[in-house]
């Protein structure tokens, strides 16, 4: 009884494995007649181990389509699938080209263990070969004033069906390709290779041209999103020297340029305003100077007056005087700042 447990889960271990050792991407929908890619990661252990990528439910009974080897890599089926190891990034890839719809299933990426006692350690996941569209990039982004290139790809039954790009809601915007598998217009450029893909060039977009559009192929039809955002434009200043510039030499100047060069005319535009500034602040300086000059002078004369007022007022303090006599006396002197005679005493006279 022991042997056979023994036995029994010998055999769940080789049909298992180490899965945790190898990774695959998950299942795949790939389109008829397209090509996939498939990154297989596995353990540093494995560096120097022979992988492989083989077909089928049960992987001791898979089918093997690639096989790498000591020597180098591995490309069977006429090219059709290739396996190349890469050691530093820790991972070996496959490609099957032109894919049909009999090869959906399943598939094994793997590891040569090696040993009775040790099951290859692999991974498995599904592909399914599908009809219809489908496009790289269901978002795509531009500036206002760029070109916006959309890959649209579709299976190999489409080959010979009119490709078309619409605008979601409008179909009255839809374009499609004539017998050459082209279009072109101001907008819009549709080009199709015939081998399953075909591409829309949104030509000179505007932020009105944001929005949800269709590729389209007969009946199948994908959707894609345009995002248009404004244009970035950034504004460098440099600092040039001022200099003194002479209008009639610069008109002069002018004349002597070959047609079609700009004229130099815009230079005395551009620097018109620097005599007129210099002008009218040298005038601002000569008035507030002048101002100054005055109000200073009047504060001289003031003072002045002030000070001979005080002379005679102590020259009278010391010669005493009667009332009676200081009520007829008439004093009279001169300003010889400004030619006037001034009287002390009951009148005042100007001459």
């Amino acid at each position: 009884m022991t042997h056979l447990s023994f036995s029994c889960l010998f055999f769940l271990l080789q049909l298992s494995g180490s899965s945790a050792l190898v990774v695959t991407p998950g299942d795949l929908a790939v389109l008829e007649g397209r090509s996939v890619t498939i990154p297989c990661h596995y353990d540093p252990q494995y560096i120097h181990h022979i992988k492989y990528f083989c077909q089928g439910r049960v992987k001791d009974f898979c089918t093997t389509l690639a096989r790498s080897h000591d020597t180098g890599d591995a490309e069977t089926e006429g090219r059709r699938v290739s396996i190349f190891d890469d050691p530093t990034q820790l991972v070996f890839t496959v490609i099957m080209m032109n894919m049909t719809e009999k090869e959906s299933g399943y598939y094994w990426c793997g590891v040569e263990v090696g040993g009775i006692w040790h099951a290859d350690d692999a991974s498995s996941f599904h592909i399914s070969i599908v009809h219809g569209m489908s496009v790289i990039n269901t978002v795509v982004h531009g500036e206002e004033g760029d070109s916006i290139t959309v890959e649209c790809q579709y299976s190999i039954r489409h080959r010979e069906s009119d490709k078309k790009w619409c605008r979601s809601g409008d179909w009255g915007s839809c374009v499609k390709t004539d017998y050459n598998g082209t279009f072109r217009n101001e907008v819009v450029v549709i080009q199709d290779d015939r081998r399953g893909a075909f591409t829309v060039t949104l030509m000179n977009v505007q932020k009105r041209d944001t929005g949800w559009y269709w590729c389209a192929s007969g009946e199948q039809q994908v959707a894609i999103r345009v995002m248009v955002t404004p244009r970035v434009t950034t504004t460098v200043y440099t600092a040039t020297p001022t200099t003194a510039i002479n209008p009639t030499s610069l008109v002069t100047e002018e004349t002597s340029l070959a047609p079609g060069a700009p004229p130099v005319r815009e230079l005395v535009h551009q620097h018109a305003w620097i005599p007129s500034f210099v002008i009218c602040l040298a005038l601002l300086l000569l008035l507030m100077g002048i101002l100054a000059i005055h109000k200073l002078w009047k504060h001289y004369k003031r003072t002045q007056a002030a000070k001979q007022n005080e002379e005679v007022e102590s020259s009278l303090a010391a010669c005493p005087m009667r009332e009676e006599d200081r009520k007829e006396t008439t004093i009279i002197f001169l300003n010889p700042s400004t030619q006037q005679l001034q009287v002390l005493g009951r009148d005042k006279f100007n001459f």
